[in-house]
């Protein structure tokens, strides 16, 4: 687990550099990243549509497929509006996973660091989610900055976290094979 939580500190550290240094990159690749998901889901409904053998679900998909379509193109063409329906979405997001990690902080047989990191990130995840909330007109631009930020102190903590589990662990690991 160790490991995994070290990967996805460094994963978020790296993230929120690119994204703190190019602002303007990071909204149009989140933009840009939407419209080809929904790309891809239209051809996915479309192929489901095919592969159905009665007429009920062939149409339902034809209609989710240029629905997925309709979605893409559009945000292609309203970027600006992509982008504040993109920043509201992320602050119900960042509101959410953070007091599920503020929860966490309060499991028990956690140590005082771990509730700490647990609720330190929770704590700025929710901050991220408030303030996106109560100013979306912000812009993305400032979005993109300031995910950026929080990106580079979860992916702190985060390390910080995955080395006291790698500390415990190998404490811990005499106690469970003794030598004999």
């Amino acid at each position: 687990m160790s490991k995994s939580l070290l990967w996805r500190g460094l994963l978020a550290v790296v993230i929120g550099v690119v994204s703190v240094a190019w602002p303007n990159v990071t909204v149009g690749a989140l933009v840009i990243l939407f419209a080809v998901y929904a790309f891809i889901a239209g051809a996915a409904s479309a192929a489901r549509a095919f592969a159905s053998r009665s007429a009920g679900p062939v149409v339902g998909y034809l209609l989710l497929a240029l629905l997925d379509v309709v979605a893409g193109i559009a945000a292609l063409a309203w970027p600006n509006i992509t982008a504040l329906v993109l920043t509201i979405w992320i602050a119900a997001w960042a509101f959410v996973s953070g007091i599920i990690e503020v929860a966490m902080a309060f499991r028990h047989g956690e140590d005082a660091g771990e509730r700490a990191m647990w609720a330190l990130t929770g704590l700025v995840s929710i901050a991220l989610g408030v303030v996106l909330a109560i100013r979306p007109d912000i812009g993305a631009v400032s979005l993109a900055t300031v995910f950026g930020l929080f990106s580079i102190v979860y992916g702190i903590s985060t390390v910080v976290l995955s080395a006291q589990l790698r500390k415990a662990g190998s404490t811990a690991q005499p106690l469970a094979n003794p030598v004999s």
